[in-house]
């Protein structure tokens, strides 16, 4: 239960699925277990829903009356903003269009999505794919909008730092001295990471490397110019078998949704204009 102003208010999940049918000036008064206004909840509308919700406190149920003065509560705070027009508002209707995305999404994929298993080998098979991996970088910091002449100044400083390597000095060293990031005091290491930990640029272009030891050219990523040394693959016999069969699992659930997602796009005209996007 979550305290609001005072106020008793039980999870969304238990409100939601209660609104739609429990309030409705049409159905049958003689069942009538509580009315606001012009607005009737049904006694057995709300026995079969609260039955329905207490999946939702596995450990103490809350009482059907408390549950009642919630909702009374609840439907008179929303006749009242109805009256001030806030159903009119354009942050509400874009708040309104985020939950009928989300009934969507779980209308239409929790049953494929509830029916995924992941078993050992599927785990084994995403870890070669999306393996663990401790790198070092070395960076100059630029924002993702930084000025043509700002940029350059940043290229040729990394440019320079990339001379350096090719003296006697360690990676680790050319870190700590150059290096703009928070790892630079540990010679730019930043320890073993998982995929999902790391930027997309950085990680594909670590694991690229294929061999510990190798260092990349200068890639630029959203945090500026950077090159990287991979230090380590972590060995599958060291993994947490559970955490990656997690990652694999969210990697299949983000396939589902992909697939679903592309269908409703190829049915749908959709013209995008990404030239004016500033980058």
């Amino acid at each position: 239960m979550i305290r609001f102003f005072g106020t008793r208010f039980f999870i969304l999940p238990l409100l939601l699925a209660l609104t739609p049918v429990l309030f409705s000036p049409q159905l049958d008064a003689s069942t009538e277990l509580a009315k606001i206004n012009h607005t009737v909840i049904t006694l057995e509308e709300f026995n079969r829903r609260y039955q329905e919700n207490l999946k939702f406190f596995p450990l103490k149920a809350p009482s059907k009356k408390a549950v009642l003065d919630d909702l009374i509560k609840r439907e008179l705070g929303v006749q009242e903003a109805k009256k001030q027009d806030l159903d009119k508002s354009p942050e509400v209707a874009d708040k309104i269009n985020t939950v009928l995305f989300n009934s969507l999404v779980e209308k239409n994929l929790t049953h494929e999505i509830e029916a995924l298993r992941v078993s050992d080998h599927d785990a084994r098979e995403h870890y070669k794919t999306a393996p663990i991996i401790r790198t070092s970088h070395i960076l100059v910091a630029l924002s993702p909008h930084a000025a043509l002449d700002d940029q350059k100044r940043a290229l040729a400083k990394i440019k320079k730092i990339q001379s350096e390597l090719n003296l006697k000095k360690t990676f680790a060293e050319i870190a700590q001295i150059y290096s703009d990031g928070p790892a630079a005091p540990m010679g730019g290491d930043i320890d073993y990471q998982t995929k999902d930990r790391l930027d997309p640029i950085y990680y594909e272009t670590a694991l690229n490397l294929k061999k510990p030891g190798r260092v990349s050219e200068i890639v630029r990523t959203p945090f500026g110019y950077q090159i990287i040394r991979l230090t380590a693959i972590k060995p599958w016999e060291e993994v947490d078998k559970t955490q990656v069969k997690r990652a694999a699992l969210e990697e299949q659930k983000n396939k589902i949704f992909e697939k679903y997602m592309s269908h409703l796009r190829d049915r749908a005209q959709v013209s995008t204009h990404p030239e004016l996007l500033s980058e």
